[in-house]
């Protein structure tokens, strides 16, 4: 059976406090081993056009600067 957003909502508005708390605790478990796997992607990517001589590093802010506006 799928759920709603709102039946969802619904559901977590009848749990006990404790029950909220333990809810509240894994979601932002979850969220920060989500926040780590994106980071971890972006280095994987990041390291590849590394190796692959893609990445242009600025010696200054000028440089940075002709570097952005080229992009």
């Amino acid at each position: 059976m799928k759920h709603t957003f709102a039946d969802i909502v619904e559901d977590i508005k009848r749990l006990s406090i404790p029950e909220k708390q333990e809810l509240l605790d894994l979601i932002r478990k979850y969220l920060i081993e989500e926040r780590r796997r994106e980071i971890n992607e972006n280095s994987q990517a990041s390291m590849a056009e590394l190796k692959e001589g893609k990445l242009e590093f600025s010696g200054g802010l000028g440089q940075l600067k002709r570097i952005l506006s080229n992009v």
